[in-house]
């Protein structure tokens, strides 16, 4: 049985307040991903799920919009900068990276690794900020990179600063999003997770990537928007052991950070 879109429950529920259009068309930009210089129509109704009509109004809306431009031989269409500005009044209002990034720049470059400031989209974490070591040649995400909530240690972190009401109502929200399968096994790594925060004050990934080690901690800001910032890489270079030192020092951040007076957030 195909699964219901996000737009398709909200109709079930009765949302007379949502708007399919406006869904449709954000779907169409969320579906390129970094690396994908042009995308064709069939491309993108394969990615959206959306049928090939519809694609072709979508995509010539958003290219009279200037969200896109057709590829001068008419094949397919790729993200014009005016895109940018989307996301820039919501990374400019968060002045905390310009006093987070150069602490994260000097634990990615001692222990060469990448450091990110992250917050939620969907069920899904994006990076705000990103910083890598010179000496990483993976992990190349880079500002806007998505990933999972549920099995990545940045992602963790944030359902860690979360009231346990909101954390049940994400947590409900990334279980009807997936596979029932994968489920149990990822809903049991997320509370072994918590119980490490309760504990120690910072929670761990890996569970997205084997080959990929990480420690994060959430950062709730006086406006009451919640962060997290966390540092990965490679487990060659961050062994299970390095991330509890890791860990310890993204908490001294946070610690800091609590120190400075409201208005320096």
């Amino acid at each position: 049985m195909r699964r219901l879109r996000p737009e398709e429950t909200s109709l079930e529920l009765g949302d007379r307040q949502f708007v399919i259009a406006l869904a449709r068309g954000l779907r169409v930009l969320q579906a390129f991903s970094v690396g994908d210089a042009r995308l064709s129509n069939a491309e993108l109704a394969r990615r959206t799920g959306l049928p090939r009509p519809t694609i072709s109004r979508l995509t010539h809306t958003l290219s009279k919009l200037g969200y896109l431009s057709p590829h001068p031989e008419g094949d397919g269409y790729r993200l014009e900068p005016h895109i940018l500005t989307l996301g820039y009044p919501v990374l400019a209002g968060l002045g905390v990276r310009q006093l987070i990034r150069p602490m994260l720049e000097a634990i990615a470059n001692n222990e060469g690794i990448t450091a990110a400031i992250a917050t939620r989209d969907g069920v899904h974490m994006i990076f705000v900020e990103r910083i890598r070591a010179p000496s990483i040649t993976a992990l190349q995400q880079d500002i806007g990179t998505r990933v999972p909530i549920a099995t990545t240690a940045i992602g963790r972190a944030y359902l860690a600063g979360l009231s346990e009401a909101s954390r049940t109502q994400l947590l409900d929200e990334i279980r009807v999003s997936g596979l029932p399968e994968w489920w149990p096994q990822t809903k049991e790594a997320v509370e072994h997770e918590m119980a490490r925060y309760a504990d120690r004050g910072y929670c761990v990934g890996g569970d997205w990537n084997p080959e990929v080690n990480g420690v994060a901690v959430p950062l709730l800001l006086p406006n009451e928007v919640l962060l997290s910032i966390g540092c990965g890489g490679p487990r060659t270079r961050l062994s299970d052991e390095r991330l509890e030192a890791v860990g310890e020092r993204l908490k001294s951040i946070i610690h800091g950070l609590k120190k400075m007076p409201v208005g320096g957030l």
